[in-house]
């Protein structure tokens, strides 16, 4: 028998869940290696990210049913639960980081050149204009090019820095929100935890009124029993086949007076 299920059935439960995830999680990296549509790529860290949380929900149920049991259990035991945990924790963060690492090549695969030089048709038509153009005309079309490019670059820095705000905005929008969902996580997860504390504690109350019905309906029995027989006894007290009941004194016996006449 497993050990963290012979000190506790719902450990045990939770330790198979999470060994179950991390199964798949193993599979899943595996699996995200031999993909090469982005799309696909992108569906399947998805996918692998849901387990994750999952399996993090899962290690808290855990500490909470170690927690609650710490007073309970013996010193050795309290360390191995906590050595099992920790265990946990570790493989968890190596497919979180294995997660990152994913998403970053993702990432990189998505991005597009923004700076790609003019094409070979375009360069042959400028020296065909070049050759027709006096110098003076050279210099005047190069200055106003200059001019231009100075215009776009300068409109590409306003852009940049306006993405940047708004880039930084959004960043911190984000954080704000990530803190409460993360806030939100946790309350329910220790709603989930409660809710399940709930229903075990409402099966505990049920069986032990189910025994105390069963232990009544016994003693309304007994005490049937012994009425009828009292009842009996009083009625026909000459009947051999009931015996006395103890404490209760037999019927008494009928008497005859003797008279005798002068």
């Amino acid at each position: 028998m497993d050990p963290i299920s012979a000190v506790s059935e719902e450990l045990g439960q939770i330790d198979g869940q999470i060994a179950d995830i991390f199964r798949v999680l193993s599979n899943g990296f595996q699996k995200l290696e031999k993909i090469k549509d982005v799309n696909r790529q992108s569906r399947q860290l998805e996918e692998l990210t849901e387990k994750m949380r999952e399996c993090k929900r899962l290690i808290k149920d855990f500490d909470r049913e170690v927690k609650d049991m710490e007073s309970r259990n013996d010193p050795n035991t309290n360390k191995m639960l906590n050595e099992k945990k920790q265990s946990m924790i570790k493989e968890l963060n190596s497919y979180v980081a294995l997660k990152k690492q994913h998403a970053a090549s993702l990432e990189s695969n998505k991005r597009v050149d923004l700076f790609d030089g003019p094409g070979e048709e375009l360069n042959e038509e400028n020296v065909l204009l070049a050759s027709s153009m006096t110098n003076q005309q050279l210099m005047d079309h190069g200055n106003q090019m200059m001019d231009e490019t100075d215009h776009a670059i300068e409109r590409g820095k306003k852009i940049v820095q306006e993405t940047i705000n708004v880039g930084t905005e959004t960043a911190a929008a984000l954080k704000a929100q990530t803190e409460q969902m993360s806030r939100i996580v946790n309350e329910l997860d220790s709603i989930h935890f409660s809710i399940k504390k709930a229903s075990q504690l409402v099966k505990e109350i049920g069986r032990q009124v189910a025994t105390d019905k069963c232990i009544m309906a016994m003693l309304f029995l007994i005490v049937i029993g012994i009425v009828a027989i009292i009842i009996v006894k009083l009625v026909n007290p000459n009947n051999k086949d009931i015996q006395d009941i103890p404490g209760l004194a037999p019927p008494a016996q009928s008497r005859r007076l003797l008279w005798f006449p002068n």
